[in-house]
């Protein structure tokens, strides 16, 4: 039977820097590596918070990304 084991967590913001031509948002994201991988998402979540209020576009969204490796 197949596991996986959590190699590395890392959390990633994106926020919506302007508009382009067409009126259509622009995006830009910002990861962070070395999350610890116990941390839930309600901590992740007041983190981003705390870091978009540092930054001058607004927050869109924010996504944690999980790092598995799949052994049989």
């Amino acid at each position: 039977m197949a596991q996986g084991l959590l190699e590395g967590t890392k959390l990633r913001l994106v926020f919506e820097a302007g508009l382009d031509d067409l009126g259509k948002p622009i995006y830009k994201s910002k990861t962070f590596s070395n999350v610890r991988k116990e941390v839930t998402v309600d901590q992740l979540f007041q983190a981003s918070q705390a870091i978009a209020s540092l930054c001058m576009d607004p927050l869109n969204k924010t996504e944690r990304n999980d790092s598995t490796e799949i052994t049989a």
